[in-house]
């Protein structure tokens, strides 16, 4: 065998123990890379966490507190009118001007009942005369019983005539029934006007008046002295009254409590008719556990809230109380600094990881 080939066989002898040293290695590795990609695809991913808002559960001041619609009256008002027809003769009162009780207003022609009183004056003098000389022949015996009370009688009957008389002179003078403050005016001096005729009106709104109606179903939960808050159209300020006077009868019609309060108007601010908008609070709690109306979820059987516990949430029955705008009020189930999810209700059962954004 020549050298070319003996060096022939050793390079492919060389070959050969390459190629089978180098086989079993990647064998290995192709199985090995197998294997991972199977255990990457089989293995479960690991369980991730539901971003979520929640709070924490604190005693809050709670008020039971119903809405309603009512209007502003006047403390007093009326229209004046005369009592008796005639012309006007005077007017003492400015438009808008404040006046006081017994103020004298206005005055009507009283010159014929004038006169009358003077002839009816004159006539009860000469009445007292006779009586006093009948009384005195009467205790001489000089008259009989008879004549002297028929005397008597004439003179009580001028007396009785001359005060309807009076009477009816006062009914020319209209004077002011309260303090107040007059309105618009709607005659003038030489007007004649009957009892038909308004004059001008006249009211006191100090305080001020509150009419308003609430629901059937609170009329024992409401009582003489509870208070209310309203506000006016005319104002965003708070104003205040005090329940004074609640209609013992529920409408028929509308099942509705008609009822009033009464508002200090020192500054005349409250105008009336015009139109409020009432809080009435019916009853207080100081400790009540409240939670967003979102976190509670309604079953066929209660309702339901989600605890958070360590990053894991859990179902906890509850019983709910008084609804507001935005709370509901937990009368048990909850207690005080449990954590209540509020947010991501939909995407969470029990025993689901979360991750807790706490909110105010």
């Amino acid at each position: 065998m020549n050298k070319t080939v003996r060096t022939i066989l050793t390079a492919v002898i060389v070959l050969l123990v390459l190629f089978l040293v180098a086989s079993p290695k990647l064998d290995f590795s192709d199985k090995e890379s197998n294997l991972n990609a199977s255990a990457a695809t089989t293995s479960p991913a690991a369980p991730k966490a539901i971003p979520v808002n929640a709070v924490v559960v604190e005693p809050k001041r709670l008020s039971d507190q119903i809405q309603i619609t009512g209007a502003v009256l006047a403390n007093e008002s009326l229209e004046i009118r005369s009592e008796i027809s005639g012309k006007v003769t005077g007017i003492y009162f400015q438009e808008g001007q404040e006046v006081k009780r017994g103020a004298l207003l206005l005055t009507i022609n009283d010159e014929e009942l004038t006169a009358q009183l003077e002839k009816l004056k004159y006539t009860r003098k000469l009445r007292e005369d006779m009586e006093y000389r009948q009384r005195l022949l009467l205790e001489k015996e000089a008259i009989s019983q008879e004549e002297y009370d028929q005397a008597l009688t004439e003179l009580n009957t001028s007396t009785a005539d001359i005060k309807v008389l009076e009477a009816q002179i006062a009914k020319s003078q209209i004077r002011a029934p309260f303090d107040g403050m007059i309105g618009l005016r709607y005659v003038s001096t030489g007007s004649y006007i009957s009892p038909q005729t308004t004059i001008a009106t006249f009211s006191n709104i100090d305080p001020a008046k509150i009419e308003f109606s609430v629901p059937g179903r609170y009329s024992n939960d409401i009582k003489i002295g509870d208070e209310i808050e309203f506000q006016t159209d005319a104002s965003d300020d708070a104003f205040s009254g005090k329940i004074y006077a609640i209609d013992p009868m529920i409408d028929p019609a509308t099942r509705t409590l008609k009822m009033r309060a009464i508002s200090p108007n020192e500054y005349r601010r409250l105008l009336p008719g015009q139109f409020a908008r009432i809080s009435l609070t019916l009853n207080r709690e100081d400790d009540a556990l409240m939670v967003p109306t979102q976190a509670v979820i309604p079953e066929l059987n209660g309702h339901k809230v989600f605890i958070a516990k360590q990053g894991t949430v859990e179902e906890r029955k509850v019983q709910v109380g008084i609804r507001t705008n935005r709370d509901v009020e937990i009368s048990s189930g909850l207690s005080q600094k449990d954590t209540v999810v509020t947010s991501g209700i939909l995407q969470i059962k029990s025993g689901s990881s979360v991750d807790i954004t706490l909110t105010e």
